[in-house]
């Protein structure tokens, strides 16, 4: 997604980002959840 972008949480609360492009998590391994960190890739 291109930002600014405003995420609201399951608990009603919002996030935002001001960066120019940002990703959305899915699985929730993220420790910035909800922008992916890539904590869903293996490590070698």
């Amino acid at each position: 997604m291109e930002g600014p972008v405003e995420v609201e949480l399951e608990d009603g609360s919002v996030v935002t980002s001001d960066r120019f492009r940002v990703a959305l998590c899915t699985c929730r391994r993220s420790r910035r959840y909800p922008w992916c960190d890539t904590s869903h890739r293996d490590r070698a």
